[in-house]
């Protein structure tokens, strides 16, 4: 029982660094889109509002998707180059943030950001694979082949399908500014990845309120295999 409670607590610190370390980049985050949106909005400039809420659900994906990792994946030991990915997301995603003016730059930034998250993603599979190794029993196993699929989901279909949209709207802007720029067709582009982040953040919502009643049994059935797996 001591065990147990020992590595009970020290997952808690864990996750209390993660929770801390994810609310500070998405706090700066979000700095930078009110320092970038400020004029466009007092000023009325309604033709990059769409970029200002493409920046919102920007934040609300990277949020969402760092807690469900969080809570699903996280334990005693720290995951410094895990958290080092985190940051370097952070950065590109600050920058990303700061191009809502200039439409180029926004989906050649949004690239990059989604080919970072691409890398995490990618790294994050040593720790799924930790976890399924010592999930200890079959809520556990149930609850990591769900976050398996979907980490490949991401990383096969989703970020993939993310970032070449990002590339192919780069390039149109770019090669065509007069029809793109000029007579703001890049309203249409710009209109697709709204409804391809707002699609994304419903299936991440949904996929949460799907994991929810096992995450909860998962932990319990977790922490209780710590002793019987300590004996052995």
């Amino acid at each position: 029982m001591k065990a147990s409670s020992e590595r009970t607590q020290l997952d808690a610190m864990i996750v209390e660094i993660e929770l801390t370390l994810v609310s500070i980049i998405q706090g700066v985050a979000l700095t930078v889109l009110i320092e970038s949106s400020r004029d466009i909005i007092t000023e009325l400039k309604f033709i990059s509002w769409p970029y200002v809420l493409g920046g919102l659900l920007v934040i609300f994906i990277f949020w969402s998707r760092a807690v469900l990792h969080i809570i699903t994946l996280i334990r005693w030991p720290l995951e410094f180059g895990h958290n080092f990915l985190y940051i370097g997301c952070a950065l590109v995603e600050a920058v990303s943030l700061a191009q809502l003016a200039n439409p180029a730059n926004w989906f050649s930034f949004g690239a990059a950001f989604i080919a970072a998250g691409w890398v995490l993603f990618f790294y994050d599979l040593r720790l799924i694979h930790a976890r399924q190794v010592d999930s200890g029993g079959q809520v556990g196993n149930r609850l990591y082949e769900c976050v398996k699929r979907d980490q490949w989901l991401n990383l096969a279909l989703l970020l993939p399908g993310v970032f070449m949209l990002n590339i192919l709207c780069a390039i149109c802007i770019r090669t065509w500014p007069a029809i793109f720029l000029t007579n703001n067709a890049h309203l249409w582009l710009i209109a697709i990845q709204l409804i391809g982040f707002a699609g994304y953040l419903f299936y991440v919502v949904r996929f949460y309120l799907k994991l929810a009643p096992l995450i909860a049994d998962a932990h319990r059935e977790w922490h209780g295999n710590v002793p019987r797996r300590d004996q052995s």
